[in-house]
């Protein structure tokens, strides 16, 4: 099983009484975007109201998702942090190097033969500090991620803009850069204005 179902019971299980906590807070019903916002403060339980785009708060997200491009510098970040193990569940996941040019098996044997160095130090780094490592050809992160390791309610972070994919699956997903990777590795916040919300509203009826 690839997921890690004790975290994921672990969020679930503070979940209510955090968002009850922030709708009495906040004084009105809260998106879902909100409810994920306010389950994830790093110090547990809201204390206060967030005002959007203003506020600077600290996150404790779920897991984190490298890709094999933005991973080596985050990687070596984060072997300068002096920590036996990553605090969080991590991935990487090797795709990005794979040029796709003549057909699945020659760009995959291509890859690992002018890659070589980068892989091997990515998978042996991985191996270390229990980071879990999807080597070449075993899938592209944003579908690995989204079929192993997205849940509803979650929050996830990326060394990738395309992370917002796991939102697919009811997760606040956020592109970040390596620092802020390494940060939460090593078992810091993570930092981030609390976001703006956009709201969409259908009208009219459906055609048939």
């Amino acid at each position: 099983m690839a997921f890690d179902i004790d975290m994921i019971k672990g969020v679930y299980a503070s979940m209510g009484e955090r968002v009850e906590k922030a709708r009495k807070l906040v004084g009105k019903p809260l998106t879902l975007s909100e409810k994920i916002l306010y389950s994830h403060l790093w110090d547990g339980n809201p204390e206060k109201a967030y005002i959007r785009g203003k506020d600077y708060v600290d996150f404790a997200p779920d897991r984190i998702a490298c890709q094999d491009a933005t991973a080596q510098m985050a990687l070596l970040q984060f072997m300068q942090a002096g920590k036996d193990k990553v605090a969080v569940p991590t991935t990487v996941h090797c795709d990005h190097l794979i040029q796709a040019k003549d057909g699945a098996a020659a760009d995959l044997k291509h890859a690992n033969e002018t890659s070589k160095e980068v892989f091997d130090f990515l998978g042996s780094v991985s191996n270390k500090y229990g980071i879990g490592f999807w080597k070449p050809g075993a899938g592209i992160i944003h579908q690995v991620v989204l079929e192993n390791y997205a849940f509803p309610g979650g929050m996830m972070i990326g060394t990738d803009s395309h992370t917002v994919n796991a939102g697919g699956l009811g997760m606040v997903a956020i592109g970040v850069g390596g620092a802020d990777a390494v940060d939460v590795m090593a078992g810091m916040a993570w930092e981030l204005k609390f976001p703006k919300l956009i709201g969409v509203k259908l009208t009219g009826k459906l055609s048939g």
